[in-house]
């Protein structure tokens, strides 16, 4: 016969693991939307500030969801490199190409 207070200590453990992992995945959340470009400002973004903003891009969508006041985007920008460093967050956000192309030549073994 199991002793009770054994399963009750571990349901605590296990409620302040998940408990710990949800307040660090809120703060991480929160610090990440919090540097997603707001509304039109003077200063003009670059290369690796779009490179920043295609990484966070999901989280500021989550954020405006959620009604943020943030942007998706920074419209003050510097046109092509911006867009570029956009794209380029993007896809490392997803990982690029290289898991797919990993897929491919573990399927052919």
């Amino acid at each position: 016969m199991e002793n009770p207070l054994s399963k009750q200590k571990y349901f605590l453990k296990m409620i302040r693991k998940k408990l710990n992992i949800a307040l660090l995945l809120f703060f991480v959340l929160t610090s990440l939307i919090s540097c997603a470009p707001e509304d039109y400002t003077s200063q003009q973004y670059g290369f690796f500030s779009g490179i920043w903003h295609g990484l966070i891009w999901i989280f500021a969508l989550i954020g405006k969801l959620f009604g943020a006041d943030v942007g998706l985007y920074a419209e003050n920008n510097t046109g092509f490199t911006y867009w570029l460093g956009f794209i380029l967050g993007l896809s490392g956000l997803g990982g690029g190409g290289t898991t797919a192309g990993r897929k491919k030549i573990r399927q052919q073994n």
